[in-house]
């Protein structure tokens, strides 16, 4: 073996040669814990229904061919286009983009706050804004159902201050769901802010300070450019996770309130489930997911440095 050359420094060789056993846990897990399922539900797309629930080991379109389109109730008809499902889709996107707003309006504000206090009460404010995570999703969002119910604290408490003459019904709405993505995936996007605006430099704010800029002059060309990055993550850990949620639409929802996730939810429960359809909707949201960030990743590729 020939030793170290002029620009291989000694032990390079003995680095490179550990590097692949090293990786290797880390590849069996991607591998075992998320291409495999992918690649198994990819294929369950292409399947057939088996009367009874389950499969059929026949391959076909059949699954994409129903989520698009609309041949009647015995297959037969002239195809039209099946804008049920594509309406649950694009209600699942505006209620997501709506979602990921609104965590942005309150969320980069208090990661500011947070970021700009002093160190040793930092550490506290992360705590507040993470311990509602202690509790599984579920029973924080039937927490939040009690909460907004009719007969609920909220509307108690507004009757109670002469708000409101009569309860107001919020279960079963669009705003009942806005509410519990809102509240879901909040945090979701303060802590990537905060990361960012920690990091930010604050002697740039001053020195548009000096320049003659105002606060919102430097807040839209100095401190948001900077931070970006950070509010660029926030968004999409937002986004997606709201984009396929089915518990917020399952329990403060209702049938006019429906979304993708309670869609390929709904294929698979119980033994009438409709599974090649299910993964069929669940392979068409991951390819609208794949085409976003790989747009935005091709615009941050060709972005100057």
């Amino acid at each position: 073996m020939a030793g170290p050359g002029p620009d291989r420094p000694p032990g390079d060789a003995t680095y490179r040669d550990l590097v692949r056993p090293l990786l290797l846990p880390s590849w069996l897990v991607i591998g075992i814990l998320m291409v495999l399922p992918v690649a198994l539900m990819a294929v369950y797309s292409f399947l057939t229904k088996e009367f009874r629930g389950g499969v059929i080991w026949d391959f076909t379109l059949a699954a994409y061919d129903q989520f698009f389109l609309d041949r009647g109730l015995f297959g037969d008809d002239p195809p039209r286009i099946e804008w049920t499902y594509i309406s649950i889709f694009w209600r699942s996107i505006w209620q997501a983009g709506l979602a990921t707003l609104l965590c942005l309006l309150i969320g980069f504000p208090t990661a500011w706050f947070i970021a700009t206090r002093p160190a040793r009460t930092r550490g506290l404010w992360l705590f507040l804004i993470t311990i509602p995570y202690w509790v599984n999703l579920l029973i924080r969002t039937v927490s939040l159902r009690f909460l907004l119910r009719d007969q609920g604290p909220l509307n108690g408490a507004l009757q109670w201050l002469g708000l409101l003459d009569s309860p107001l019904s919020i279960i079963n709405t669009n705003l009942a769901v806005q509410i519990g993505l809102f509240y879901s995936y909040l945090p979701f996007m303060v802590l990537p802010i905060y990361a960012a605006v920690e990091r930010y430099n604050f002697a740039l704010s001053e020195a548009a300070a000096d320049l003659y800029a105002n606060r919102w002059a430097t807040l839209r060309e100095v401190v948001l450019p900077v931070v970006k990055p950070g509010i660029v993550a926030g968004c999409i850990l937002v986004f997606i996770p709201s984009l396929g949620a089915f518990l917020a639409p399952d329990l403060l929802g209702g049938a006019k309130t429906f979304m993708i996730g309670s869609l390929i939810d709904e294929q698979f429960r119980g033994s009438q489930g409709n599974w090649p359809f299910g993964a069929a909707a669940a392979m068409i949201l991951m390819s609208l997911v794949l085409i976003v960030l790989l747009i935005y990743a091709r615009s941050q590729g060709r972005a100057p440095r």
